[in-house]
């Protein structure tokens, strides 16, 4: 079983009570742009959570079956697997903050400049697999099953969530022991005193007991030092990742290409300038610029409408119980993919978006009614053939004369 398919609908049903409550209470926590970002940098990243969860089985396997220990299931030794998970994962989320190459796979999560549930599922896409390849596997050598593992990886996850929001204050005695919403506003902050503080997710402890923990006294600043200033998920994810490889190009010293990966943020190679102030400059509310963008003419709805659609089209790509090979899969995310670009591409009004959006909806539509066919669950004379085809031919008329048009008239 895929448990991110599980804990899925979870998440989305906290994010559209706390939605519906910041819309109620007209607390503007929720600007359009950032949440649309969020919402599709968080469907992108399932969809590689699937391909993941192969590499995990594929090589926790190997090493599960060479391992000599194997501890037996039962509910007090998965609750230890998760303090041990926990344990693991402030090394890991420290690393994340301390060395480049996993800064890089972790920054996309820190790019937001605003803090809601919707930032909770603005997840790196390289993240998980980091987290995978290089800390938990020590979780198998003692002999916990690779299935577990993964499984109480997701139930971390999902207990770390909560802590993304604004709404909940304060929480008296629960802060001495387990990370708390307060807690983790900190984490996402740039104010100077913020800085890489607060990596625990589940027990505050840990930051206690190794000198990271900082108490929220002035009103954070979310964001990084150097934001994004796009919408798009691709650059988003990848922007330190091209930061460093253009270093690692631009230095003459082989030792310096090889060596920026695994350095302190803020190391450049011996033949580039340095960063100024080490690259790790903070700031406050008083300093922030905030990005905006203007979106096309009449698109919030209609991207309302299309993040509704993606996610169950992402339900369906990434639901094991459903019959599909692997490369069913995979084109199916190449459709995903395609349909956050897009979304990205309307948010700024890019002259690519009407195109790409077009060409996105059909190739989703397409490639849908390809699987259902190819593996039987329909067929093209069925009806679900029948209400593919209505919602893309609906999507595309009204994309094509509310918001290309409407674009076109004000120009």
């Amino acid at each position: 079983m895929n448990v991110y398919a599980f804990i899925t609908p979870i998440v989305v049903l906290l994010l559209i009570m706390e939605i519906v409550y910041c819309v109620y209470n007209k607390n503007g926590k929720y600007p359009f742009q950032d949440t649309i970002t969020n919402l599709g940098t968080g469907i992108g990243n399932q969809c590689i959570n699937l391909g993941v969860a192969f590499f995990v089985y594929k090589w926790y396997g190997y090493l599960f079956a060479i391992t000599p220990l194997e501890i037996p299931l039962t509910w007090y030794s998965l609750l230890f697997l998760l303090l041990l998970q926990d344990f693991v994962f402030y090394w890991f989320h420290r690393a994340g903050h301390t060395i480049n190459i996993f800064w890089a796979a972790h920054m996309a999560h820190h790019s937001s400049e605003e803090m809601n549930l919707s930032v909770g599922i603005r997840a790196s896409f390289t993240q998980r697999l980091f987290q995978f390849a290089f800390f938990d596997w020590i979780l198998v050598l003692i002999g916990y099953s690779p299935e577990a593992v993964y499984s109480v990886a997701a139930v971390h996850l999902l207990l770390a969530y909560w802590h993304h929001t604004t709404v909940i204050k304060k929480l008296g005695w629960f802060e001495k022991y387990f990370v708390t919403p307060s807690h983790h506003r900190v984490h996402h902050g740039v104010n100077p005193q913020y800085i890489d503080k607060n990596f625990s997710e589940f027990l505050i402890v840990w930051d206690k007991w190794f000198g990271s923990f900082e108490e929220e006294v002035e009103e954070v600043c979310y964001g990084i030092t150097h934001p994004p200033r796009t919408w798009n998920p691709i650059h988003i994810n990848f922007q330190f990742w091209k930061q460093l490889w253009d270093d690692a190009k631009e230095t003459d010293f082989l030792w310096d290409k090889i060596r920026i990966w695994f350095m302190p943020l803020g190391w450049r190679p011996r033949d580039l300038e340095p960063y100024a102030d080490g690259g790790r400059v903070g700031y406050n509310l008083t300093e922030q610029v905030k990005y905006v963008s203007s979106p096309m003419s009449n698109s919030k709805n209609y991207l309302i409408a299309q993040v509704a659609l993606g996610i169950l089209f992402l339900f369906f790509t990434i639901n094991l119980k459903i019959p599909l090979v692997y490369w069913h899969r995979i084109l199916l995310t190449v459709g995903i993919f395609l349909m956050i670009i897009s979304w990205g591409g309307i948010l700024e009004s890019k002259k690519w978006a009407g195109g790409i959006e077009i060409f996105r909806i059909l190739f989703m539509a397409i490639s849908l009614v390809f699987v259902l066919d190819a593996t039987e669950i329909s067929s093209y004379q069925n009806w679900p053939t029948i209400l593919i085809c209505f919602l893309a031919g609906i999507s595309i008329m009204y994309f094509s004369v509310a918001v290309v048009k409407a674009k076109k008239a004000v120009l």
